[in-house]
Parts: C-alpha cells; sequence; structure tokens
C-alpha cells in the first residue's frame, strides 16, 4: 500500500507513533497529484510548497512532544467555498477570479489549529449551485461524473490526493459525490459546525462537513470542527465533541433503523435498491431492530428544496448578477435569474412547508434511531448525460435526480451520512444513507462504523 492510500485513522495511529512522518506522507500525496491531476482536475488551487512546509513545521512539533492530536500532519484539501488564509475562494468561478481570503473559515482555522496540511482547493460547481461538478471527473470512471457541488473535494479523496477533504452541502453536495465516489460523506446538524467565512450559497440550507475514506475518519474530523462560532449567527451554541468510537465488530442491539416504504424506494435503479436493502440486512445481523416508516410530506420535497434554496442564492448574488451577468456559467445564471421571478409569498410558503416537514420528521423519529435509505437513485451518469428516464415513464433531470433523496436533511436540518454498500454492474459505487435526530451525529457513526467493519472499505483503481 502507498502512503497515500492510508485512511485518516491509520496515518494519524503511525504519525503519533513516529512510525510515519508528516513529510513523507505530504511528499507522497503530492507525488500522486502529480500523477491523476491532469486527468481528474479535483483541485482549483493546490498549496504544494505551503504544504510542505506546515508538514515539516508538524514534524518538528511532534518530534519536541507537541503532538496535536489525529489530525496533525495529515494532509487534506479544501472545497473552495472555503476560505483559508492567502489563498483564493474562487468558488469555481470567473466572478470571483481575483478575490484572495485575507483570514481563515472557522472550519480552516479550526484544522490549522489541529495541525493540519492543506494540500489545495478543491474543484466545486460554480457557487456550489449544482450536482456535477463538470471540471472535475469520477475517481471510478472518467468518462461518469464526480457529483457535486462537492466533487473536487470528494475525488481528492478517492483518488488519494488528499487524505480527507471538507465540502458544502445545501441539497446534498457532501453525500451525492460520496456516494458517486465510494466515500463516507457527513452532513451535521444544521448549524453544527460554523460556516463563518464559507461562501455562501442558500443560508437556510448550507452545512460544512467532511468527505473521508471511513466512517472512524469522518468521526475524527467532525470532532475537530464542532463547536459555537458567534460570527455564524446559525452556529448552535454546543461545547466541542468528541466522537469516538468503538473498536471490534460493533453491537446494535438498541438501536432501532427506520425502512421506508415510500420515497426513497421510488424511481431508484434496481442494483441500488438491492445493495441498500442488503444493507439493511447486514444491520439487522449486528442486532439492529428494523423498523417500517412511512416518510411524511413527500409530495413537499422537492418544491419546498427549491423555493427555499432559489430566491436564497439570488439574493445573495444580487449586485454581481447586475453587474457582470456574463461571468457566470450559464446553467448557474439561469437559475440565478429564475430567482427573481419567486415571490416572497411564495418564498414564506415554501418557509412554512419546512417547519411542517421539520415537525412531521421529528415526530417520525420517535419510533426510530436513525433512517436507512439510498443516498443517491443511481451511480454516477456520463458525464454527457443530461436527463434520466425511469421504468414508470418519468424523466427527470439528473440534477433533481441526485438532489431528490438527499434534500430532506438540508430542508429538515437533521444530520446524514452516506457510506458505500456496494458496487453496480460497471463497478461503481453504490451509497446508502443514514439520517438522524438533531444532534443524533453519535448513533449515525456508530451505525456507519458497525456496517464498515464488517464491510471494509474498497479503494478505487488507480
Amino acid at each position: 500500500m502507498e502512503l497515500f492510500e492510508l485512511t485518516l485513522a491509520e496515518a494519524a495511529a503511525a504519525v503519533e507513533e513516529r512510525n510515519l512522518s508528516p513529510v513523507e506522507l505530504t511528499e507522497s500525496v503530492l507525488g500522486r497529484i502529480d500523477d491523476v491531476e491532469e486527468r481528474l482536475q479535483a483541485y482549483v488551487t493546490l498549496a504544494g510548497e505551503a504544504a510542505r512546509d506546515a508538514a515539516a513545521r508538524a514534524e518538528r512539533e511532534i518530534a519536541a512532544g507537541g503532538y496535536r492530536g489525529p489530525l496533525h500532519g495529515i494532509p487534506f484539501g479544501l472545497k473552495d467555498m472555503i476560505d483559508a488564509a492567502g489563498m483564493p475562494t474562487t468558488a469555481s468561478s470567473r466572478v470571483r477570479a481575483d478575490h484572495l481570503a485575507q483570514t481563515d473559515s472557522a472550519v480552516a482555522g479550526r484544522l490549522s489549529e489541529a495541525g493540519g496540511v492543506l494540500i489545495g482547493k478543491t474543484h466545486t460547481h460554480e457557487f456550489a449551485y449544482g450536482l456535477t461538478t463538470p471540471q472535475t471527473r469520477n475517481a471510478w470512471a472518467q468518462d461518469r461524473i464526480a457529483g457535486g457541488s462537492s466533487g473536487g473535494s470528494a475525488v481528492a479523496v478517492a483518488a488519494g490526493t488528499a487524505t480527507y477533504a471538507l465540502g458544502t452541502d445545501t441539497g446534498g453536495s457532501i453525500r451525492v459525490p460520496a456516494a458517486l465516489n465510494g466515500l463516507v460523506g457527513l452532513k451535521p446538524t444544521y448549524g453544527l459546525v460554523p460556516r463563518h467565512g464559507v461562501v455562501a450559497l442558500s443560508w437556510s440550507l448550507d452545512h460544512v462537513g467532511p468527505l473521508t475514506r471511513t466512517v472512524r475518519d469522518a468521526a475524527l474530523v467532525l470532532s475537530a470542527l464542532v463547536g459555537h462560532a458567534p460570527q455564524d449567527p446559525a452556529s448552535l451554541r454546543t461545547t466541542p465533541t468528541a466522537y469516538p468510537l468503538p473498536p471490534g465488530d460493533g453491537d446494535l442491539t438498541g438501536l432501532r433503523v427506520g425502512i421506508p416504504v415510500n420515497y426513497y424506494f421510488d424511481r431508484v435503479a434496481p442494483e441500488v435498491e438491492a445493495a441498500v436493502r442488503e444493507g439493511h440486512t447486514q444491520l439487522a445481523a449486528m442486532g439492529a431492530e428494523l423498523v417500517e416508516v412511512e416518510i411524511p410530506m413527500t409530495r413537499y420535497v422537492q418544491a419546498t428544496q427549491w423555493g427555499l434554496m432559489v430566491p436564497e442564492a439570488t439574493a445573495s448574488h444580487e449586485r454581481t448578477l447586475r453587474s457582470v451577468p456574463e461571468l457566470y456559467a450559464p446553467d448557474v445564471r439561469i437559475l440565478l435569474e429564475a430567482g427573481e421571478l419567486v415571490s416572497a409569498g411564495d418564498y414564506l410558503r415554501a418557509q412554512r412547508s419546512r417547519t411542517l416537514m421539520r415537525q412531521a420528521w421529528l415526530s417520525m423519529f420517535d419510533r426510530i434511531d436513525v433512517l436507512a435509505a439510498p443516498t443517491v437513485p443511481m451511480t454516477a451518469t456520463k458525464t454527457d448525460q443530461p436527463s434520466v428516464s425511469w421504468p414508470d415513464g418519468t424523466t427527470e433531470s439528473v440534477s433533481d435526480a441526485y438532489v431528490r433523496l438527499s434534500a430532506p436533511a438540508n430542508i429538515t436540518g437533521l444530520p446524514s451520512l452516506s457510506l458505500p454498500v456496494g458496487r453496480d454492474h460497471a463497478g461503481l459505487p453504490i451509497g446508502m444513507q443514514l439520517i438522524g435526530r438533531p444532534l443524533g451525529e453519535a448513533a449515525l457513526l456508530r451505525t456507519g462504523h458497525a456496517y464498515e467493519t464488517a464491510h471494509p472499505w474498497v479503494r478505487p483503481p488507480a
């Protein structure tokens, strides 16, 4: 195994025991970038020399007895929506081509304090307003989309050009590329991870979270990110929290896992449904109780998601949309201009719908601890495929199809974890998402860790 292939937990243990140098690990990752970046295009900005300096500094600190924890000396990537002092934050857009961050975002600052080694900024679908990240290629098959909008972060981790990365998630933008690239992606509870210094798409739906190779890795990164930040008005007044995971197989006795009887298996590829239902069987074999549940208010999901996101995104871009509209990519410009047509009444109705939906979902969680469902209805589509057709005669755009199953967790603000549970006939990864109660990250991580212990992470082809 090459050093760039190590999981975060594996690398951290070796660094702590001084069996692995942060410099060696960073050089391995940078070498991997040299080998694959030209064809995968995960990064918009690389910081190779700064990363080497940070790795050497971490090595000196650890040698002097100043080990800071499991992220110390570990290379990571940041989605190009997240400020890191001295680096551009372009949101993969010509609109922000001359932007240079003066200070760290809250999350970048916390990773820096933990001793992390920033490798670079990863591509996003422009301003995170899409589900494909067209600049970037899937780590498993270059003729397939990476997923979006955190596609660059996902491909970097899957391809070994970062040990872990951060993304943002407004309608599924962490979990979708995680599912399509065979990774773990965690969207925390709304407000648990602060968004100060992160370019906004839709302020009431935006989340920041990790993309990693394992659930244990996700727990390690999340532990470094949580905690109140007063600069973010949505930041929860929580104290920093660790998310330890038990060693060994994991026992899920007493855990109630919700099995949706509607919505989540409608218009889903047969191989995806089969893999997720087999995941249910495996959770039951580890002691979980499977409880069938009906998902509430499903007919309103997409209308509510778009009714909130579109006008909020347009409000965020009001000035530049009028001054430099030609600098936006056509697909993003169309969506931003459409937001100008959404009335105040429609936006308020979407807000009311969100309130009712959240209340209904919380009532559903009186009966269960975790909901287990497909992350996306199909695996990665071809890069030039605009839509998908289903046996019932329905045709929907690729973006609508991917967001359909992930959006409920954004609307309700509930935590959601996607993890790989199989591959289709073409060898492409399939993801299952676990959704929990507010601040229920520990239950999601425990459940996902138990599953992946029995089904170890499969690395993508070189």
